[in-house]
């Protein structure tokens, strides 16, 4: 059976290479956690503010249980 996983992270400026090392920390501690050996997708999309900057991003992962 295919499951997806959803993992969000605020990003601040000048700061972005370390929220994107705490977000492939959390998605490989769940990978880690749950036991998967199989994953289907990975897929980054970025949420923005009003002006149009990026405030965060939405990391979508499918795996196979």
């Amino acid at each position: 059976m295919i499951r997806v996983k959803t993992f969000t992270q605020t990003i601040e400026v000048f700061k972005t290479a370390k929220e994107l090392t705490a977000l492939d920390e959390m998605v490989n501690e769940f990978l880690d956690k749950n036991d998967i050996k199989s994953v289907v997708s990975i897929s980054d999309t970025t949420t923005t503010n009003n002006q149009g900057a990026t405030i965060g991003i939405i990391r979508v992962l499918a795996y196979e249980a």
